[in-house]
């Protein structure tokens, strides 16, 4: 099934299912000063789950923008190298509101899997929290044999959406990707085995956790269920990661025809090209949500992930600006459903060119000044390299700290975090006394 159809599919057999279809939200949401970015499909949902909010339906599903680039959910550092981590992906997502809850979220959640999609019985897993046994005996009654329902604790199978905010036990799917089924084993589950995936979670939505990390019961229970599009095609494509699927391939292709390289190539260094593919969709999507690169918040999240793929093309041997016409790709895959990105072409070609040779401007320099820091410790026999030099590249080569630390990672070298940090709110001062002197 190509991703278009799976998208589809599942909004329709919810629909179906009396929910009212809504549109994705932004990934910024100006009601909630608590987020950087929409993290999770339940986020435009939030005030509903703690009862502050009425909407006109008790039913919906989404297929919802998200952005995990800080914060609890970040899956930067993972990007590229992981085979189904990502930073934008879209979360296709049911929800009840004080209506249904366990039993139907469980329901529905195996029949589409299976008898719709028609997944593998025999290669699915199911986790439930270790103090909800009524899961455990719902997903008994559905069909699942015993031995694959598997008991977690808190750090895998209750769910919040932050430090604090609405929260309840979770049960999730897993797929099992092995070329053997019948190597399955239970322990590969909730592991670092990439043979298994989770696909889907079912939250049930109980709590309220506040600052001091008390749960108050919710006056209503209901459901919020999260599901990765790009995880989804994986499974239902039959590919070995996410960059494989119809969702990226065609960005990948793109990478290749401007670098002048082959297949061969793109396997030698899969993980950049893969990390790069990435960021274009995000970067996309920034920016036709209104985000523009700066020095703050979520300006300079973009600005980030812009200078990330310049230099990580830049290793490549790319050395024309080659952003715009990638996140091109990106507008052409997802632009029908995601009109915005349509409607923002112009300018996510414009601000993407502007900012990366804006950037390709200083690399060189930087580079080069980065370069001799690291022969002068390695001669040195020390591993470290002072917050000076890196805030140096920051503030006079436009490096993002974490660019800095993913370079010298390469080279088997570290950063000095805390003098970094003294070096940056040294500057911050200077600037609160020069705006003094000023006014």
């Amino acid at each position: 099934m190509h991703s278009n159809e799976i998208r589809r599919t599942f909004l329709d057999y919810f629909q179906q299912k009396q929910h009212t279809y809504l549109s994705s939200s932004p990934l910024v949401l100006s009601s909630d000063k608590s987020l950087l970015f929409v993290n999770a499909g339940m986020v435009p949902f939030k005030n509903v789950f703690l009862g502050q909010e009425q909407r006109p339906y008790v039913r919906a599903c989404s297929s919802q923008k998200c952005l995990r680039v800080s914060g609890k959910h970040n899956d930067l550092e993972s990007v590229g190298v992981s085979p189904r981590h990502h930073t934008f992906f879209e979360m296709l997502g049911n929800f009840s509101f004080g209506d249904y809850f366990k039993q139907e979220a469980i329901h529905y959640a195996w029949e589409l899997l299976t008898q719709v999609f028609h997944l593998p019985v025999e290669r699915l897993w199911v986790t439930v929290y270790h103090e909800d046994e009524e899961s455990a005996r719902i997903w008994e009654e559905v069909g699942v044999q015993r031995e694959r329902i598997l008991s977690f604790g808190d750090e895998d199978n209750f769910w919040s959406m932050g430090e604090i905010g609405p929260c309840g036990p979770s049960s999730e799917i897993h797929y099992y990707r092995g070329s053997d089924p019948s190597k399955q084993r239970p322990e590969g589950v909730n592991s670092s085995d990439d043979d298994y995936m989770e696909i889907w979670n079912l939250v049930f939505m109980q709590y309220n956790r506040d600052e001091q990390g008390t749960l108050t019961p919710l006056s209503a229970f209901s459901v919020d269920t999260g599901m990765g599009l790009e995880r989804l095609t994986m499974a239902l494509q039959g590919v070995q990661n996410s960059y494989e699927t119809d969702l990226f391939m065609p960005i990948l292709q793109r990478l290749l025809e401007l670098n002048r390289q082959d297949r061969a190539h793109y396997l030698q260094h899969s993980s950049v090209y893969n990390a790069i593919a990435d960021h274009s969709r995000a970067m996309a999507f920034l920016i036709a949500d209104h985000i523009v690169p700066g020095n703050n918040g979520r300006d300079y999240v973009l600005r980030r992930l812009i200078r990330r793929a310049a230099y990580l093309g830049r290793t490549l041997g790319l050395e024309q600006p080659f952003l715009a016409p990638v996140a091109q790709v990106s507008i052409d895959i997802l632009g029908e459903q995601y009109p915005e990105l349509r409607q923002a072409t112009d300018d996510i070609s414009t601000i993407l060119t502007t900012e990366e040779k804006r950037f390709q401007r200083t690399l060189s320099r930087g580079l080069r000044y980065l370069e001799e820091s690291c022969q002068r410790l390695t001669q040195s026999g020390l591993h470290t390299l002072p917050g000076p030099e890196a805030f140096k590249l920051y503030d006079t080569f436009g490096f993002p700290f974490d660019l800095t630390q993913k370079i010298l990672a390469e080279r088997g070298l570290d950063v000095s975090i805390q003098e970094y940090e003294e070096e940056r709110m040294k500057q911050q001062q200077r600037s609160r006394q020069h705006a003094l002197f000023k006014a």
